[in-house]
């Protein structure tokens, strides 16, 4: 990448807020105060004001590893200053795949700082540096509370988020809402269905047998596990996101499970195997913080296409959840995403006992 790196000087900004670059430390020490500490409090608490939870709150120690550039992402971070007071943070991550021209990026500024043309002073400068490293096309996600703002409908016709001020303030800026997702939560409690679900989908997928791990990934199961991700980036609903393939093998599987265990996540995969062939074509991933074994994450779940019709997702995520439940009995909820549109993995989620608690945009800005 040739553009602004993080060394580069501040940036004025207006209400006399500066830009500074991120530099990471080598360590957290979440002992110590300083700019990370901030940078890591001002993205919890924004995080949260958004999201009304704090399931994506990260101690400093944890989110270190998610900082860190490495082969496949290129990172960088700043903090919006006013003083000697951090008041916002920004990020902007461009994805080696698809040739380098897509990246995310996100602008929090804190409740009471909001209004004042620094978020949008910050989206220019961040707009720039995408667009000098050959960025073409850039995404952000939201979450949104309630509110009895209108609706603002994706072109997906599933789906809305209300044109509150984020949404407002995106739009102001040119860009274009795609995509609804649903944000589901599952408490557990009442759980004697999931047996009886696992036994129905083991039932249709005669041929298959579930395996499990926990990260790291065993060595017979990289290549394997290395293609359903990669499909994950074109099978999953992408409306039009114009995300990039991406290019998933052992080592890329390698640094992803060693990010995990260095933010100290325990992490379980549950996959089907197809017993004739060995090959592994549907998965779902859960996950723990380590400084919160309370609230459990449900990340990818995917059936390969041309496995499909076997009710391998009702199967994987069972399965899944059946044997997480024995392992950390107190997590008492899970929560997971998913696109409006996907119907499939929404209608087993609804199956398993989750409920929609939120709702989330996923925005597209095109740049060339």
């Amino acid at each position: 990448m040739t553009g602004v790196r993080n060394d580069d000087p501040f940036i004025a900004l207006p209400a006399d807020a500066t830009l500074h670059p991120l530099v990471l430390p080598a360590r957290a020490d979440a002992g110590a105060p300083g700019p990370f500490r901030d940078y890591a409090d001002v993205r919890n608490r924004t995080l949260e004001a958004a999201s009304g939870r704090d399931d994506d709150s990260f101690t400093p120690d944890e989110l270190l590893p998610l900082l860190t550039p490495d082969a496949y992402t290129y990172r960088r971070q700043w903090r919006i200053v006013i003083g000697e007071r951090t008041i916002g943070i920004a990020l902007l991550n461009i994805s080696r795949d698809g040739g380098g021209e897509t990246a995310t990026m996100a602008i929090n500024v804190l409740p009471e700082e909001q209004g004042r043309g620094i978020a949008t002073a910050v989206a220019v400068h961040l707009e720039r540096l995408a667009r000098a490293d050959g960025v073409r096309t850039l995404q952000v996600w939201t979450e949104h509370l309630p509110s009895d703002d209108p609706a603002l409908d994706p072109p997906t016709g599933f789906g809305s988020v209300p044109r509150d001020h984020t949404a407002r303030f995106l739009l102001a800026q040119g860009w274009t809402l795609e995509q609804v997702d649903r944000v589901s939560e599952y408490r557990w409690g009442e759980d004697e269905h999931l047996p009886a679900l696992r036994a129905t989908a083991e039932e249709a997928a005669s041929g298959y047998r579930v395996v499990q791990w926990l990260l790291p990934t065993p060595e017979e199961r990289l290549d394997g596990y290395a293609w359903m991700k990669s499909r994950m980036s074109t099978d999953a609903p992408d409306a039009a996101m114009d995300s990039p393939e991406e290019t998933w093998d052992a080592d890329r599987v390698r640094e992803q499970d060693q990010r995990w265990l260095d933010m100290g996540h325990t992490v379980q995969v549950t996959a089907a195997e197809h017993v004739a062939t060995g090959e592994l074509c549907a998965y779902n991933e859960l996950s723990l913080k380590g400084a919160d074994d309370s609230v459990t994450q449900q990340n990818d779940t995917l059936v390969l296409a041309a496995h499909r019709g076997h009710r391998l997702g009702l199967l994987v995520k069972t399965a899944g959840l059946l044997s997480w439940h024995e392992r950390f009995p107190r997590s008492t909820r899970v929560v997971t995403y998913n696109a409006e549109e996907n119907r499939p993995m929404l209608s087993i989620n609804e199956q398993l006992g989750f409920v929609p608690i939120s709702y989330g945009g996923a925005w597209k800005k095109v740049i060339d």
